[in-house]
């Protein structure tokens, strides 16, 4: 949970050494206008905690509208992965946690040992959403109005992504060809990042935020972005297999871009009705017409 910091237009962050080491780098690199600014560790009075300053990416916003999207077609670190297939034990909260989402999902043997190993719940949850499909995943909206909604773990179509979508974006269609702006200049900037190149980007988020006048996106969320091992290069668009470290991050961004281009299509153009002419009004345009 991030907490107000010390300035204002700050936010502290609980320190992840690993994402400390990813904000330490992408401050230099082509990325850095589409990151939250870093601005260095700060400790608590006791000196028994540190935190990651961060730069209040809301801050130049008026009661904003908030969505967190997951991106990747995974979103666990391979190390995690393998870890998990050491020694793998029955689970009996996750085989619980998959029958709250679906009691189909486990096999006859699960539903019989009442448990499923964490490598199986691992891949299965990445299954449920469309992270698995589309690449990404919808974490969270907040609206304008400070409600919150987290039930997306089993939006999946893209029809119900697009719903989604128009939900958040409702009542703000100057924010649809913003975030489009927004997302391929993500891309473009992506191809050209020696960070993109180098790193692993899993559990990373795009944070799109909109008011009234302004929309805008940002990459946040770096604790599980690892540096690739020396003799593994990615496209970050090929298909992940166990060993390749392939992420998948172009794979949603592709479709974010995609799904926004549809909705600007089909969005209704806005007709401005002609200005309404009073009585007094359309006499003297009479008048003056008679003159001419």
């Amino acid at each position: 949970m991030d907490i107000a910091g010390p300035d204002q237009g700050t936010i502290l962050k609980k320190l992840c050494t690993k994402e400390e080491k990813c904000f330490s780098v992408l401050m230099k690199d082509v990325l850095r206008p589409y990151v939250p600014e870093f601005k260095g560790l700060i400790g608590n009075d006791d000196g028994d905690c540190e935190y990651l300053q961060l730069q209040d990416l809301l801050s130049d916003f008026i009661s904003p509208c908030v969505m967190d999207c997951k991106i990747g077609v995974r979103t666990y670190l391979e190390e995690e992965l393998a870890k998990a297939k050491e020694k793998p034990k029955l689970r009996k909260d996750m085989y619980e946690k998959m029958c709250q989402i679906d009691k189909n999902a486990p096999t006859d043997e699960e539903h019989r040992l009442k448990g499923v190993t964490k490598p199986r719940y691992m891949v299965w949850r990445e299954t449920i959403s469309s992270t698995a499909t589309l690449g990404f995943r919808i974490e969270g909206i907040r609206r304008s109005d400070g409600t919150s909604s987290k039930d997306f773990k089993t939006t999946k179509s893209k029809e119900q992504i697009i719903k989604a979508f128009r939900d958040f974006t409702d009542g703000f269609p100057h924010a649809i060809p913003k975030y489009i702006q927004r997302l391929k200049a993500v891309k473009a900037t992506l191809e050209s990042s020696s960070f993109f190149r180098t790193h692993e980007m899993i559990g990373s988020s795009l944070l799109f935020v909109h008011d009234r006048f302004n929309a805008n996106i940002w990459l946040i969320d770096f604790a599980k972005t690892v540096g690739l091992p020396e003799n593994i290069s990615i496209d970050h668009s090929s298909k992940w297999t166990v060993g390749n470290h392939e992420d998948g991050y172009l794979i949603g961004l592709n479709n974010l871009i995609s799904i926004f281009v549809t909705m600007l299509e089909q969005q209704p153009i806005a007709v401005t009705p002609p200005p309404l002419i009073t009585q007094d009004a359309a006499e003297d345009n009479a008048n003056d017409a008679e003159e001419l």
